[in-house]
């Protein structure tokens, strides 16, 4: 089912969306990376009505905030894919990668010999150790703080993920590589060219859940945007599921709706039906 422009849609103006969750890349974001200015007036509308808007993505908790800065006071944000969640800067959940994950991990990608740029992303920064421009341009787009090392497994702190930046494409490069060597853990391709490795429980679908919990919101009063495979658990979370039109062709299959793609605002199009706007 699409919903157009130009299309009222009577289950969307019978709703009542009390959570309302939003991937980045390829769906809230525009074909430049950026939050549209339309968005900004909704979250007003949004607190004032007792609507939780929530960031959903892989970047890192202070990325998001700064991203977000003009709303993020009392804004949940998902990060890392899932694996923590803050608000004002405390935490709401977390799903820790043990240092055994880490470790392992790291050394299955040496072995393989994988073209790869890897982050190990904890709490309070994240740990690289390649500085190839290409590598870097990445990481600042999703860290806002991250430290060079030596060694990228020399580092002191509460681990969410490990972020894989595959050179070229990371579901037929580096997440090939890592099959039946982390089996125990979550592999989880996140962008063309990423690929995260994070504890088994951790997803934005449980975060989702860990919020509604929390809130006091059920599924059905849950709406949900996303476009590629580190969002189906979101999406399944949510009564209300919206793949973008720009989706990977598996994230069709678990969404209830189809919104017009990114580059054509499509989470700014659905949100005004939802709000009553349209």
């Amino acid at each position: 089912m699409t919903l157009l422009p130009t299309e009222p849609h009577v289950y969307l103006e019978s709703a009542d969306p009390r959570l309302i969750v939003a991937d980045m890349d390829g769906t809230l974001l525009d074909e430049h990376g950026r939050i549209p200015d339309e968005l900004w007036p909704l979250l007003d509308v949004m607190k004032e009505r007792g609507i939780t808007f929530v960031p959903a993505s892989g970047r890192q908790y202070f990325r998001l905030e700064q991203m977000f800065y003009r709303a993020s006071s009392g804004m949940p944000f998902i990060c890392e894919n899932g694996s923590f969640v803050v608000r004002d800067g405390e935490e709401v959940s977390s799903c820790s990668l043990p240092r055994e994950g880490v470790v392992r991990t790291v050394e299955a990608l040496r072995e393989a010999g994988s073209e790869v740029g890897i982050v190990v992303a904890g709490k309070k920064m994240g740990y690289h150790e390649r500085t190839e421009p290409e590598f870097l341009g990445e990481v600042e787009k999703y860290y806002r703080r991250a430290k060079l090392l030596d060694d990228v497994l020399k580092y002191d702190d509460d681990v969410n993920k490990v972020a894989i930046f595959d050179f070229g494409d990371a579901e037929s490069g580096v997440y090939q590589d890592l099959q039946g060597k982390v089996d125990e853990y979550s592999v989880v391709v996140s962008a063309k060219q990423w690929v995260d490795v994070m504890n088994p429980s951790a997803d934005k679908g449980n975060a989702v859940r860990a919020l509604q919990e929390e809130l006091g919101v059920t599924r059905e009063q849950t709406v949900a945007f996303g476009d590629f495979l580190n969002d189906v658990e979101m999406l399944e979370a949510a009564g209300m599921s919206f793949a973008m039109a720009n989706s990977h062709p598996g994230v069709f299959d678990v969404s209830r709706f189809v919104a017009p793609s990114n580059t054509e605002g499509g989470v700014i199009t659905v949100l005004r039906h939802l709000l009553g706007l349209q």
